[in-house]
Order: C-alpha cells, then structure tokens, then sequence
C-alpha cells in the first residue's frame, strides 16, 4: 500500500450505508447502487441558504450533495461564499436581520461563541438519530456546547501526515520513519545525497501550529494538550519549553529546511507542496508536512501521482504515541428565535448521513468521520488508508488545538500562535521569547 503499514487499515470501520435505519424516500442515486439510508420529508416550495467558505472543486463537490438533498426533497438550496473569518460573517448577517440558514463552523471555539450569543438553533430528533448512528462520541462532543448538541462534523482532516518524494528517498536509501529521531536523522540522510529534506510553510502561521500541536500531542500526552488548548497551563509551562525544543531541533537547521529559515518564512502552503512535487526528479526539497489534503493540491497543481511519487507516512511519535491531531467543518442552523425549521433539521440530518458523505467523498479531497460509510466509497488507496488512520484512532484523536483557541489567539494574522511561532522560526534560539509572547497573547485573547 502507498501509506505506511502504520496507517492501520480497518476494514470493519466501513458497512453498507442501508444498517444506519430509515426507510429511505425517492430521488437520486445517492453515489451508488446503495439504498438511501435517510427519509427525507417532502420541503417543495421551501429554501435554505448554505454559507461556507469552500471555493472551487470544495465548493463543487458540496453542492453535489446539496443538489441530491433537493432532488429528494424538492427544496432549494442556494449556497453562498462566507469570508475566512466566519464569526465576522455571521456577525454581520445576523445584524443585518438575514442570516443564512445552515453555516459551515471551521473552528470548535467559533460554535461555541455562536451557542453562548444563542445564534444556534440544538439539533433535533432527526439529526441525533443519525449522529448516533455514524458518528463517535468524540465527532459529536465537539459539536456541542454546555450539554446541548449543535453542531454535525461533516468534513474533517487527518493533519498527522508527512509527505515524500519517492525519488529522493530512493536515491538516497532512506525509509520511512517512525519516531522524530529516525525523521531527524532521514532529514539529514536526504541532505547528505543533495536534496534538502524539508520545506517549511512558514509564511502561513496556520500550518506551524500543526507542526507544534503534534510535537506537543505525542510529547505531553492528550491531557496536557487539552489544558493547554483551554489555557488551563501557561504557555510558558515546561511541556511548551520541551515541544518547542524539539521543534528546534529541525527549525534550528537551516540546511535541512527549503530556503534556510528566512526563505521557509516566504514559503505558503502552496509553495511548500510544489517545491516537493513540481520536479520529481530535483525537487526543491524532499518531504513536506500537512493534512490529507495535500493529496488534492498535488493532483491539481503537479503532474506527480499521488501512491507512485508522492508517498506519505504518520507523523513520527516524539516521545509517546504518534499523535492523531484532526480539523474540521460542523454545520450548524442559524436561528433568531432559538428553534430550527422543518427545512433545517432535514439539511443538518441529511449532511449527518452516510448517502451524503458517499456522494461528497467520490470525487476526492474529503474525509468523513461517518464510521459507517464504507471506505469503498473514496476514490484511492492513499485517501481510503488514511481515512482508515482516522476511525482506527477513535476517540484518542485530538483537534486542532488553534482551531478550539479564541480566533484572536488561534486564528488571525500578526497575532497569537500564527505570529508567535512565526517568531521562533525567525529566532528558535529564543525559545523563552517565544514562550513569554504566546503566553502574552493568550492572557489577552482568553481573559485569564
């Protein structure tokens, strides 16, 4: 298989989509020659507005599923752009007196704020049926809220992954490596052959929060990521201090990263995948780390093949387990009198089931935490193993921990954890700069 054997492959996680109940109701072939799984009521005459801030084939690929709702349905859905920003989105509509009716949350500490200013409607009857039936208790805790369920994951990321030229680690004898020392060490044996190993995305903070997070995951533990993800420890606590060492022990090497430090701070995240996959020959370097996502952007922007030269492996394990660090969208109904309407409750039910998550995950770029769509239903080995990676981890994954800050401490550019790791790749000498900055920074976006 593409994937290293570490991204255990779990065939039980999939089942045909007719076990979650429902009798089904007409229309559309639901990605397949498989029996709808949901009832949907008859909505002719009514109309929902989806916002979400997917563009191009993300974008594409979720009107396909919202165009099988209203084939089976007859309702109409329009779907409307939202800004990165999505809590200013939102704010801004629900001022305006017209908000739309579902909204795609990217981070965990947004749904929270819109069920605190009571913008979101609880899900009902309907919903919860299906969440029971195809999600973990982990995928539905983070879409709740003070005891109150919201919110359903629909699209989620694995973001424990590194990706590799095979070329270059075939000219230069390396395998796959499992703990941070071996990639450590494979860093520098892919130096050593004239290819330099890593290309960092450090012009866009986002991705060195990934990095951290799943440095701190497997060195800390999950409970020292959840009190630092609540900022229940300082983030000049020793934990902080460690990750950061270790991280340093790559940032710190300007041979080992595309560009030396300075350049990795001028690299995007695009930039940092083409510099791996443009020249499969001599690439600019040889490994990039990101989500499952990456298997998108390469078949769209390179002419590698994703399973043939571009390979991928877990995340190595620093001091513990390989860290499982996930990311994604929940949808959510809009309300201004505290209840949803007919019309929602069936989108939010629907977008819950496994015929939406099979029509959504054909044509590639996707993952669903829905354990009962089969993994038949992605449309390669590389996807279907890393989704594999994802269910096999249960509940023992850890999200995003940027995504559950305030979006001034987790999110935002020039501020909080963007900046200040973007700060410590310009100086990883200065860890306790570091360390003083993001503590700083999230005293003022907490508020303790």
């Amino acid at each position: 298989m593409a994937v290293a054997s570490a991204l255990a492959f779990t065939a039980a996680c999939g089942s045909d989509s007719d076990s979650n109940g429902g009798n089904g109701s007409g229309g559309g072939d639901n990605g397949g020659d498989h029996a709808p799984s949901i009832e949907l009521p008859d909505l002719a005459g009514q109309s929902l507005e989806v916002a979400a801030v997917w563009t191009g084939a993300e974008r594409d690929n979720f009107v396909a599923v919202l165009k099988e709702f209203e084939d089976r349905t007859g309702a109409k859905v329009s779907f409307v752009p939202s800004s990165d920003n999505v809590s200013n989105f939102v704010g801004t509509k629900i001022e305006g007196g017209a908000p739309p009716d579902i909204v795609m949350v990217p981070q965990v500490g947004v749904l929270h704020e819109f069920a605190e200013k009571g913008w979101l409607a609880p899900v009902g009857p309907s919903v919860q049926e299906q969440l029971d039936a195809n999600f973990g208790q982990g995928w539905q805790d983070l879409g709740a809220y003070d005891g109150e369920q919201y919110g359903v994951y629909v699209k989620v990321a694995n973001k424990s992954l590194v990706w590799y030229n095979a070329n270059s680690f075939a000219a230069a004898g390396a395998t796959e490596p499992t703990s941070w020392q071996e990639f450590i060490d494979t860093a520098w044996l892919l130096s050593d052959s004239g290819t330099t190993p890593v290309s960092v995305a450090g012009a866009d903070g986002w991705t060195l929060t990934d990095w951290f997070e799943n440095i701190y995951l497997s060195q800390a533990g999950p409970e020292a990521y959840d009190q630092l993800a609540a900022h229940e420890i300082p983030w000049t606590d020793e934990t902080v201090t460690n990750a950061l060492t270790t991280l340093g022990e790559l940032f710190g090497e300007d041979t080992l990263l595309a560009g030396g430090g300075s350049g990795a701070l001028q690299t995007d995240f695009p930039a940092s995948v083409t510099n791996t996959f443009s020249d499969l020959e001599a690439p600019t370097s040889g490994m990039v780390y990101e989500g499952d996502f990456v298997a998108a952007f390469i078949a769209g922007n390179t002419d590698a093949v994703v399973g043939e030269d571009a390979l991928v492996f877990p995340f190595p394990a620093v001091d513990g387990d390989a860290p499982v660090v996930t990311a994604g969208d929940a949808a959510v109904a809009l309300t201004t009198d505290g209840t949803a309407t007919e019309a929602q409750e069936a989108l939010l039910a629907f977008l819950a089931s496994t015929d939406a998550a099979r029509i959504w995950a054909q044509p590639g770029g996707y993952l669903s935490p829905n354990h009962s769509l089969e993994l038949e239903a992605y449309p390669d080995q590389v996807t279907q193993d890393i989704a594999a990676a994802l269910l096999a981890a249960g509940d023992d994954f850890r999200f995003d921990m940027s995504d559950q800050a305030p979006a001034a401490f987790g999110g935002t550019t020039g501020q909080g954890m963007w900046q200040g790791l973007q700060n410590f790749l310009r100086n990883p000498a200065d860890i306790e700069g570091a360390q003083e900055y993001l503590e700083a920074q999230a005293v003022r976006a907490y508020g303790h």
